[in-house]
């Protein structure tokens, strides 16, 4: 599907994201291509957390024909489940989103550069390809994970659901947040040198007891028993209790230079289960990671190391203590169930492209325009 020209546009931008230079990228790079694109747009500087949550939940969406990221994955989160809190969500979320990097991690801007059949792309060079992309207007669907907490409140994802090393890890390296994406390198290193195991159970549905993958356009939650009854006898029990980490993932990208799933596409309707148990060596760790940079984390031959194609998971922490991750974000800590909700979302630039095609949109749950705007608006 394609955007319709002129295409309205909403950008909004997290000054303070990545190495706080947002807004010098968009100046410095964005802002050239839309003009020569003429496209029209509307900047919005987001002003404190929950900020964009708070602007799209409440926004006149006919107002934008696309809503664009610009910032890591924590604005683009904050966007959809702000989208995913209104009434007419169902509406919301028919409205593209673009995302464009400008964080440490840049998960999603990865993985859409992946899904465009792109050679590999970092820094500068990934941001001017979703720059392109964004100004070629094809748009696909996304997946969407809704995550059920202890609390019964339910977030909507669209990257990863973390415990254990990689929550660790993305959290704790945030005081690195200035030297940009080595962040995570750097707090991969300190969280080696004093490594946890965590304690827990981990249940699973396998892509094999689905019979079917048809698209949702309701997330109604249909796999997921309650939280506090037992899963299904048709779910996957780990015996292991003992584990480094748990990550739930269904993007390519975990970050810019993590390829956690070769495989994987925006809309394949799986959830990519990973986990590692206790055991595995520091070095044998670290070389998992480093595998990761370009996909050969799998071939390793790690007997710690499991993967799993999933459509609902279950896990129950029992480590008292600890962190979990949805989207890089830190949520409440305790018993967490999900579930996939296959092509909810649309999103520019995530769709399965022939070789002379480009991607160029990514839309998820609908977005609008948030009342107060920092930076004027700017029309191209």
């Amino acid at each position: 599907m394609e955007v319709r020209r002129p295409c309205r546009i909403m950008i909004l931008v997290n000054p303070q994201s990545g190495r706080g230079q947002a807004l010098q990228l968009f100046t410095g790079h964005i802002q050239g291509m839309l003009t020569e694109a003429s496209v029209p747009y509307t900047l919005v500087i987001t002003e404190h957390q929950n900020h964009a949550r708070e602007l799209v939940r409440k926004a006149d969406l006919s107002q934008w024909d696309a809503l664009v990221i610009l910032s890591g994955d924590g604005l683009l989160f904050e966007v959809i489940n702000g989208l995913m809190d209104r009434e007419d969500w169902q509406e919301a979320i028919q409205i593209p989103l673009g995302i464009l990097p400008g964080g440490s991690g840049n998960a999603l801007a990865a993985s859409v550069h992946h899904y465009s059949q792109s050679p590999p792309a970092w820094n500068e060079e990934l941001l001017l390809s979703c720059g392109f992309m964004l100004c070629k207007g094809l748009v696909g669907p996304l997946d969407l994970v809704s995550v059920h907490l202890a609390s019964k409140q339910r977030l909507f994802s669209f990257l990863s659901l973390a415990w254990g090393f990689v929550a660790d890890v993305d959290i704790e390296s945030e005081k690195y947040r200035h030297v940009g994406a080595i962040r995570f390198l750097m707090g991969t290193l300190v969280r080696l040198a004093s490594l946890r195991v965590y304690q827990g159970r981990l249940a699973y549905l396998p892509v094999k007891e689905i019979e079917s993958d048809t698209k949702t356009r309701a997330p109604v939650d249909s796999l997921l028993p309650d939280l506090e009854q037992p899963v299904p006898d048709t779910w996957t029990v780990v015996k292991e209790e003992d584990f480094v980490l748990v990550l739930a993932i269904y993007q390519s990208h975990l970050a810019e230079d993590l390829w956690t799933v070769p495989g994987a596409m925006a809309d394949d309707g799986l959830i990519h289960l990973f986990y590692v148990t206790a055991g595995i060596s520091r070095p044998a760790l670290l070389r998992l990671f480093l595998a990761m940079e370009k996909g050969g984390h799998l071939a390793c031959g790690c007997p710690h190391l499991v993967y799993e194609k999933v459509k609902a998971l279950r896990l129950e922490p029992i480590t008292p203590q600890g962190m979990i991750t949805v989207d890089g974000e830190v949520v409440e800590y305790g018993p967490v169930q999900a579930q996939i909700h296959p092509g909810i979302e649309s999103c520019v630039s995530i769709q399965e492209l022939h070789p002379s095609e480009d991607p160029a949109f990514v839309s998820t749950s609908g977005p609008g325009p948030p009342k107060t705007e920092k930076a004027g608006s700017a029309r191209l």
